[in-house]
C-alpha cells in the first residue's frame, strides 16, 4: 500500500471564460483587493476594473527580494485584504508572497528556505486568487513562492500550507496573447514537471494520474499553440498540462532538471522554463544511464504517452525536436560558460528538488550534465 498525502487550492476552475469569475469570487473574500500582475496591467484592464476598490502592482520579470517587499507595503498602505495573482507564474510566486508577507512581520529572508532563517509563517497569509496568463508554471496551485535572491544569486522559496490559492481560475483564453518564446519556455517546463514526479522515487498513485494526463496533452497541444498562438484548442491543452503540473510537483517531486534550475536561475537571471527545457534531455540520458528497470520503464511509458511509441528513446528524439522546432538553445545561449559549471553543479547537487530524482546526482554528475547542455 502506497502511503501519500495530497493538498491544492481550495477551488480550482478551469475552462474557457472561466475568468469571468473572478469578481464574485474576490467579493467573497474581501473588500480591499489588491492586483499583482505583469509589467502592462493594462493588457487585463477589464478584469481588473470590475474588482471595486482594487489597488494594483506591477511585477516586471523574476521577483527579487526587493520586489516582494515593495509589493507587502504596497498592500499594507492599501489596507488590502485579499491578494489577487493575475499574470505569469513569476507574477503568482510574487502574490502569494506578498500574501503571505502582510499577515507576517519582518522580512521575507526571515522566511526564506536554504539562504534565510526559514522561519515557519506563523499567522495565516491573507486569502489568494490565482489567475495564470502563462501555461508552465502550475503556481496557481502550489503552496510557495519562488523568489530571487540577487546578493545571493539564487533563487529560493517561501513555503506554507496558507499560502494555496483560495480559488484557482485557469482560462486558457488569458494566455491567447502569450508570445511565442514565452508558450515554449514555459509549456516545456509544465511538461518537465508532469515527467520529473512520473520518474522520481517518490511517485504516488494519485500523481501519476496528473503525469499521464499531463504529458499526453502536452504532446497533443504544445507544438500547435507554439506555431498558433489563437488555438484555443491547442492552448487549453496547454493550460490543463500546466494545471496538472502543479498538482503533480505540489504533491510529488521533482528531479534534477528543477535541481539545476534553481541555482542557475539566480546565478544568470535567466528564464527558468528556459534552463529546464535546456537540460532535460541531458537529465533523461543520464537517468536511463544509471537506473534501474523501474526507471527505464516509466521513461517508455511517458515516451508512449507523448509520442505513441513506448520507447525513452522516443521521449528524447521528441524532446530534441520540439526544442529546436520551438527556439529553445542551449545553456551557452542563456549566458553559461566553462568558469561557472562547477558552482552551479555543487549548487544544484544540494538543491532540493534533486533529492526526488529517481538516480542519486553528485555534483560531479550534474557537472557533466551542465558540459552535454551546453
Amino acid at each position: 500500500m502506497t502511503s501519500f498525502a495530497f493538498a491544492t487550492a481550495g477551488r480550482i476552475s478551469f475552462g474557457p471564460g472561466a475568468s469571468s469569475e473572478l469578481p464574485a469570487v474576490v467579493a467573497g473574500l474581501g473588500s480591499r483587493p489588491f492586483v499583482c500582475t505583469g509589467s502592462n496591467p493594462g493588457r487585463h484592464a477589464d478584469l481588473i476594473d470590475r474588482l471595486d476598490g482594487a489597488a494594483t502592482f506591477a511585477v516586471s520579470g523574476e521577483p527579487t527580494m526587493d520586489v516582494v517587499r515593495a509589493g507587502a507595503q504596497a498592500a499594507r498602505d492599501h489596507g488590502a485584504d485579499v491578494v489577487v495573482g493575475l499574470g505569469g507564474g513569476a507574477v503568482l510566486d510574487a502574490a502569494k508572497i506578498v500574501a503571505a508577507l502582510v499577515t507576517n512581520a519582518g522580512d521575507p529572508l526571515d522566511y526564506a528556505e536554504v539562504i534565510g532563517a526559514g522561519k515557519p509563517l506563523a499567522v495565516p497569509c491573507l486569502p489568494f486568487v490565482a489567475l495564470p496568463t502563462t501555461s508552465g508554471t502550475g503556481s496557481e496551485v502550489t503552496a510557495n513562492g519562488v523568489v530571487t535572491s540577487v546578493e545571493h544569486r539564487v533563487k529560493v522559496s517561501l513555503r506554507s500550507p496558507s499560502m494555496l490559492a483560495r480559488v484557482a481560475i485557469v482560462d486558457p483564453e488569458l494566455t491567447l496573447g502569450c508570445p511565442p518564446a514565452v508558450t515554449a519556455h514555459a509549456g516545456l517546463d509544465a511538461l518537465v514537471q508532469c515527467i520529473e514526479p512520473f520518474v522520481s522515487w517518490a511517485a504516488n498513485p494519485l500523481v501519476d494520474g496528473f503525469c499521464r494526463e499531463g504529458i499526453r496533452r502536452a504532446g497533443s497541444g504544445l507544438r500547435r499553440a507554439y506555431a498558433d498562438g489563437s488555438d484555443l484548442a491547442a492552448r487549453t491543452d496547454v493550460s490543463l498540462c500546466s494545471l496538472l503540473s502543479g498538482l503533480a510537483l505540489a504533491n510529488g517531486k521533482l528531479g534534477a532538471a528543477h535541481g539545476i534550475a534553481g541555482p542557475l536561475g539566480g546565478y544568470l537571471g535567466a528564464p527558468h522554463g528556459a534552463i529546464t527545457a535546456a537540460v532535460m534531455a541531458a537529465v533523461c540520458e543520464f537517468n536511463l544511464e544509471r537506473g534501474d528497470a523501474r526507471v527505464r520503464e516509466r521513461y517508455a511509458e511517458a515516451a508512449e504517452l507523448l509520442t505513441g511509441r513506448r520507447d525513452p528513446d522516443a521521449l528524447l528524439a521528441w524532446w530534441r525536436a520540439t526544442t529546436a522546432e520551438l527556439g529553445v538553445a542551449g545553456l551557452a545561449s542563456l549566458g553559461l560558460t566553462a568558469d561557472g559549471i562547477e558552482t552551479v553543479a555543487q549548487a544544484a547537487a544540494n538543491a532540493s528538488s534533486t533529492k526526488g530524482n529517481p538516480v542519486p546526482v553528485s555534483a560531479s554528475d550534474f557537472a557533466g550534465i551542465l558540459r552535454r547542455s551546453l
